[in-house]
């Protein structure tokens, strides 16, 4: 026979198991809600920060809603000067930069028997096929593979409309949907269902606090430090690569990679390389030794390894949808386990092994 805490652990296993099933049946569907909710769930604070100082809710949800879209459209136009700038170069210097390479290294290796030829011509007609558009026949180029999709073209504007309209509807109303939501848990349990809730806030807030004070020091270090080093792509590299490092290790190898190739094609010598080895290098070391540490702290109990994991994880599970909900089902699955584990060192099964 089942005890009544069984009981309503069961119910709480199976009410999560039908939600997994939903999000991977529904998965397409609810991507803008999920995304407006994720967003939602970062937002709020702002908004109920300029409520609290007697800013109309409307105006305040307009406000941040709009602040936001500015910085995730600011931040999507900074790779544009990159590709502005090193698609030329690259055009114009890879074949050049292959030859050079050819003409050292194939004397070096014939002479340890390993005969090894780069095939200028293959790579200069690969160079002229994919890298002589500009960024204007690119995208006419993919506007052209949208119209002949033209469902995925549809769906992906309907998305893009219709996530800034849930995301307003959803910041307006979220005391409310807040206190609807509270009202769903049985009397009985609403104390250790807000108490588990509320811990899983606490530790999912100040990861992500954390991450964007990590993200903004990151930033103005790395377009300082190319800067100081000459580069002319500095602060959309540096600014990119310091928003990028959310996702670790992903995020600066992205960086690293912009910043080589910018490195070679702006100074063409091994200085652009030793710059942003020397940059990186102690980026890394800041980030891993003085920032993470401080800044985020072992205490949240989401380590770079679980991030990817978690992302990497759901993302094959559930698709986009997956990646949303990654970081805030990771908080609830460290806290659901702190709290297994403190019940099962309280519990007589482990005191009577002890």
């Amino acid at each position: 026979m089942l005890t009544h805490p069984q009981r309503l652990l069961l119910a709480w296993l199976g009410v999560a198991a039908m939600a997994v099933f939903v999000l991977w049946a529904l998965a397409p569907v609810l991507s803008p809600f999920i995304a407006a909710g994720v967003l939602a769930y970062a937002l709020s604070p702002s908004v109920d920060w300029l409520a609290r100082r007697r800013v109309p809710r409307m105006v305040a949800v307009g406000l941040v809603e709009t602040a936001a879209l500015i910085a995730l459209l600011a931040v999507l136009l900074l790779v544009l000067p990159i590709l502005n700038k090193e698609l030329p170069a690259l055009r114009e210097q890879i074949p050049g930069l292959a030859k050079a390479l050819n003409d050292s290294l194939a004397p070096w290796l014939a002479q340890h028997g390993a005969q090894v030829s780069l095939d200028i011509a293959s790579v200069k007609a690969f160079v002229l096929k994919y890298l002589n558009a500009n960024l204007e026949d690119w995208g006419a180029a993919a506007f052209e593979s949208a119209r002949v999709g033209g469902s995925f073209l549809l769906a992906l504007v309907g998305n893009a409309v219709l996530l800034p309209v849930v995301l307003f509807y959803l910041l307006l109303d979220w005391p409310q949907l807040m206190e609807r939501a509270g009202r769903l848990v049985p009397p009985g349990a609403r104390d250790r269902v807000w108490s588990f809730l509320t811990e899983c806030d606490i530790m999912l807030g100040s990861y992500l606090r954390g991450q964007l004070l990590v993200m903004g020091a990151l930033a103005l270090y790395y377009s300082a430090g190319l800067g100081l080093a000459g580069f002319d792509l500095a602060l959309p590299i540096g600014v990119f690569t310091g928003l990028a490092v959310f996702v670790p290790y992903v995020g600066f190898g992205l960086g690293l990679v912009l910043a080589l190739l910018a490195g070679l094609l702006q100074f063409q010598s091994l200085y652009g390389v030793v710059a942003v080895a020397v940059v990186f290098g102690l980026g890394q070391l800041l980030e891993s030794f003085v920032l993470t540490p401080r800044l985020v702290g072992e205490r949240i109990g989401l380590s770079p390894l679980m991030v990817i994991f978690a992302l990497l994880a759901f993302g094959h599970l559930l698709g986009f949808v997956g990646v949303l909900v990654a970081l805030p089902l990771s908080a609830v699955g460290v806290v659901a386990g702190r709290r297994l584990h403190a019940a099962y060192l309280a519990s007589s099964l482990y005191r009577g092994r002890s």
